[in-house]
């Protein structure tokens, strides 16, 4: 079988969730099949670099849409695979095999969301869903939003591969007894807002002892968690952080703090668990099915619940040391592997 991707999101210098899937769903993919891939002429990554791979680039812009329709239909794959876009997917013929990847349904919520990508997705995921021959989802919990959003689409004809980690084989972990690290884009939806304010809350002793550190770029509506962050003692914002400084500060850290209101899986959670990391995380959404419970799960909205939270995995030893234990074996379910087996099945 010939594919045929979107790979743009994987080419940003500051790959964000869905750029890590692409990134490391394609190399996958390219160990068993060959891969056409469509940039927009950024620069292609190390990990696709094999024979397998064919790289098309297109102008940015709204001139890459188009051109990569015309493209598409000229060629006809044997399936052209949309992990990141719906626009494509909604102006193709029913005669291409089209399979849109659902990572979340955030464009659908009442929560803040960037506006461009909220109304865009709003006005194209429909007729994507209605003109594909297959798709996938990557949680459980994402294929129920789904179909409760859109009821017309078969379950049947809704796959689910899921993710998997940042490192097939990470680096031991070190924990320096001092660092809760919060990774993610500055955003409502994050919640960072909240966690900086539960851990104002915590007592001058714990506070001494453990620093929070937020990693991520700036998103949207984020003034008031820059502000905090910069006014809060003991609260550190680092901006984004290349790949090599991120595995070094998983490693390094005490707690992986992650209460995002809404996720459509949780990479950052997963490669906690994977490192023996204890997980102070969300009880809705994907979350609760990557840790499989063995994370402390707060009530997100509530700064008392996340911060209680806070206290329990920092001040209970014997809860650290069991999550340490369970979370590799949990992790152990997901790999990049078992996702382009699972897409390969679904297309």
């Amino acid at each position: 079988m010939h594919i045929w991707i979107d790979g743009r999101a994987a080419c940003s210098a500051s790959r964000t969730g869905k750029g890590q899937w692409v990134l490391r769903t394609v190399a996958a993919l390219l160990k068993r099949t060959t891969v056409t891939i469509l940039t927009d002429g950024s620069a292609v990554p190390e990990l696709w670099q094999n024979g397998n791979a064919t790289i098309r680039s297109l102008p940015k812009g709204i001139r890459w849409h188009t051109d990569a329709r015309r493209l598409i239909i000229r060629s006809n794959p044997d399936v052209y695979i949309a992990p990141s876009s719906f626009i494509v997917p909604a102006l193709l013929p029913r005669s291409i095999r089209c399979v849109p990847i659902i990572h979340d349904l955030i464009a659908f919520q009442s929560d803040p969301h960037e506006w461009k990508a909220k109304l865009i997705e709003r006005l194209t995921l429909k007729k994507a869903l209605k003109k594909a021959a297959h798709v996938c989802t990557i949680s459980m919990s994402t294929k129920k939003d789904l179909l409760a959003r859109f009821p017309f689409v078969d379950p049947d004809r809704i796959s689910v591969i899921f993710a998997g980690p940042l490192d097939e084989h990470p680096a031991q972990s070190s924990p320096d007894g001092e660092t809760i690290l919060c990774p993610g884009t500055l955003c409502p939806r994050k919640n960072q807002l909240r966690l900086i304010q539960a851990y104002a809350g915590l007592p001058q002793g714990t506070r001494d002892q453990y620093r929070l550190l937020l990693v991520g770029g700036r998103g949207w509506q984020d003034a008031e968690i820059v502000r905090l962050a910069q006014e809060t003692p003991g609260v550190e914002w680092r901006g984004y952080v290349p790949e090599e400084e991120y595995r070094t500060l998983l490693a390094r850290c005490t707690v992986l703090a992650f209460p995002s209101l809404y996720e459509g899986f949780g990479l950052p959670v997963l490669d906690a668990l994977q490192r023996g990391i204890p997980v102070l995380t969300s009880a809705g959404g994907s979350l609760p099915e990557v840790t499989g419970g063995y994370a402390v799960t707060v009530e997100p909205r509530s700064v008392e619940s996340i911060r209680m939270g806070l206290l329990h995995i920092l001040q209970d030893a014997t809860l650290q040391e069991t999550l340490r234990t369970a979370g590799p074996g949990q992790a152990q379910q997901f790999s990049w592997d078992r996702t382009a087996e699972l897409l390969l099945q679904a297309v």
